[in-house]
């Protein structure tokens, strides 16, 4: 049985797109282990199909954090038995590379986006220059890899020569929906993480001028912005921030909204080129929603019309756009019956087709 180690740097029992990928995986046969770290908030494991191992570090964020984890996680790859080893975007790239080059196993690169062209990263100068320079060392080595749409998968193309394979991050698809009384209550739903580049700037104020409430479930490295912006603008009771939900807890809360939103503001082609698994969450939860006017969800909107879309992320705009998903109940239930559609193509189950088949033909 074939042994592959995929490694991350965050916690494991919030990762969908992996926890996905690994449970199709040991389903179809391989031995699957799945390294992530272990926080001081982080609840028990759930068990799985695959193996989970969470390293514990005394740093929690920055340089140091990342200096320190993969030390620990070069040292525990060292001596722990693979044919295989994917590293889940630059963060965890180095010690699989050098770990890989010392057993001589297969290595496979999974990039879950244009790691430095994000806001965090981009903007800090110093801090892009080390995470580019790590980028162009290892990323010409790795010549088994695929990515989460074909935008990026043409940029790895432009700058490495690289022709690494399209698997997209959809969800699972199930009957749920269908078998319970489902009604949609009246709130505005954000899920994913609550990081730079998301928009709260201007998202969070439009709801001033938004006869609806916005549910906020994530956590991430601006949530304590964002909930200072909702103090600052008078918006304490009408913008809940839930925090991190499970994957199980999550896929049950989204269809009990009536619309959806996913933004990323357009500062770096990692925004630009990006493709959020909320997007796909949205369309099987069949919630209606505001999208982002970026290539790749304006290719799928194209095809399938299960949101609209906006170029323009100012307040005004944004409270504009919501109000119209609100009020137009043709447009919004067009949008929905299209998402019903959308997600019997769109899903799983279609797309682990192409990850069984890279596996396969990487490891026979």
């Amino acid at each position: 049985m074939k042994k592959i180690v995929f490694t991350v740097t965050n916690d494991l029992n919030y990762d969908q797109r992996m926890i996905r990928i690994c449970t199709s995986l040991a389903e179809a046969g391989y031995q699957v282990l799945l390294v992530g770290r272990k926080r001081k908030q982080s609840i028990p494991l759930d068990k799985k199909a695959f193996q989970q191992k969470r390293l514990n570090c005394w740093f929690d964020k920055g340089k140091l954090f990342y200096a320190e984890y993969n030390v620990r996680l070069f040292f525990f790859l060292l001596f722990t038995k693979m044919d295989c080893i994917c590293a889940i975007d630059l963060d965890t790239i180095l010690p699989c590379y050098f770990v890989s080059a010392i057993k001589k196993t297969k290595r496979v690169y999974d990039a879950h986006e244009l790691f430095c062209e994000m806001k965090e990263i981009i903007t800090r100068p110093g801090i892009y220059k080390m995470w580019k320079k790590i980028e162009k060392f290892t990323v010409p080595k790795f010549n088994f890899g695929y990515t989460v749409n074909h935008p990026i998968a043409e940029e790895f193309r432009k700058m490495y020569g690289m022709n690494y394979e399209v698997i997209r991050s959809v969800p699972i698809l199930t009957n749920q929906l269908q078998t319970i009384n489902h009604k949609p209550q009246t709130f505005i739903l954000y899920q994913g993480d609550v990081n730079e580049g998301r928009s709260f700037e201007t998202l969070i104020p439009a709801f001033k001028y938004v006869n609806a409430p916005f549910v906020i479930c994530g956590e991430g490295n601006f949530f304590s912005q964002a909930k200072q912006i909702a103090k600052e603008n008078g918006l304490e009771e009408k913008v809940i921030f839930k925090g991190k939900l499970k994957p199980e807890e999550l896929r049950a809360f989204t269809p009990t909204a009536y619309i959806g939103i996913t933004f990323f503001e357009n500062n770096g082609m990692s925004n630009y080129l990006s493709l959020g698994n909320r997007f796909f969450d949205y369309i099987h939860g069949e919630l209606p929603q505001l999208c982002v006017d970026y290539p790749a969800y304006r290719e799928i909107n194209k095809q399938f019309e299960v949101a609209v879309l906006v170029d323009n992320l100012s307040v005004e705009n944004i409270a504009e756009k919501l109000n119209l998903l609100l009020n137009d109940t043709v447009l919004y239930n067009r949008l929905k019956a299209n998402c019903q559609a959308a997600k019997k193509i769109l899903n799983w189950q279609e797309e682990e087709k192409r990850l069984l088949a890279f596996y396969k033909n990487l490891l026979g």
